[in-house]
């Protein structure tokens, strides 16, 4: 299984809001940053911090895909 930011980017876009923007407001480091841009796992206390910015559920920033629908 993997993770998808895709509804992050669209929703900060929706915001009119940069990435440098959220990750000033959100308190969170640029590794992290980083690591949203690879789709890699990052901790839930962060996505919920960045909900809790953006006024959103966790759904509504990221989704979980199953490896066997992921087309690269």
């Amino acid at each position: 299984m993997r993770v998808s930011y895709k509804k992050l980017w669209i929703k900060l876009v929706e915001k009119d809001m940069s990435k440098a923007d959220l990750r000033k407001a959100a308190d969170i480091a640029p590794s992290t940053l980083t690591k949203l841009n690879k789709n890699e796992f990052i901790a839930l206390s962060i996505l919920v911090k960045i909900c809790g910015i953006l006024k959103c559920d966790i759904g509504d920033i990221m989704e979980v895909i199953e490896d066997d629908e992921i087309v690269e």
